[in-house]
């Protein structure tokens, strides 16, 4: 019997498909996790346009167009940075809609974050926004509650999102 978390996945890419949405990724605290568990679900390719791994700031700027100086006042550990990876995400992959994570998963603090900070970006064509978590528990445990929280807006987001005809349906 599936978790919840895997009926969550499997609603999330089910209802993009059906609404012929597609999606991209931008990760960086995760490092591909949510797009791996959106491409477990069969049939995800019609939904899951393509994904970023930025964990270095320079793929943020060069890939993601994130501003150097907003990394370099900031850091990457920023509601701001959040949203302009997902914008970048949506853009480079060619979705309506992207996720993405950015964080401090430990053991250390990061850019003055401390450990258990996470920032969660969604981006459509009419903007973007960022949401703010702070997660407890080791490595492992902060990665997969921002795994659960990227799964989740993003599926929150696909609700909102106005609707599309999907691909062969024309009625």
């Amino acid at each position: 019997m599936p978790d919840a978390f895997s009926a969550t996945v499997r609603e999330t890419v089910e209802l993009a498909i059906s609404r012929g949405i597609t999606v991209a990724t931008a990760e960086s605290l995760t490092a591909g996790l949510v797009a791996a568990r959106l491409a477990d679900v069969p049939g995800a390719s019609a939904a899951l346009h393509g994904g970023v791994v930025s964990y270095h700031n320079e793929v943020k700027e060069q890939v993601l167009g994130v501003s150097g100086e907003l990394l370099a006042e900031r850091g990457s550990v920023d509601p701001d940075v959040a949203r302009q990876m997902a914008e970048g995400a949506r853009r480079s992959c060619g979705a309506d809609l992207a996720v993405s994570t950015t964080g401090v998963a430990g053991p250390d603090s990061h850019d003055g974050k401390a450990v258990g900070t996470v920032f969660i970006g969604i981006a459509d064509a009419q903007g973007s926004r960022a949401f703010a978590h702070h997660f407890v528990g080791g490595r492992e445990q902060i990665r997969e509650a921002a795994l659960r929280g990227a799964i989740g807006h993003l599926l929150e987001a696909l609700r909102e999102f106005p609707g599309k005809q999907p691909p062969g349906n024309k009625s």
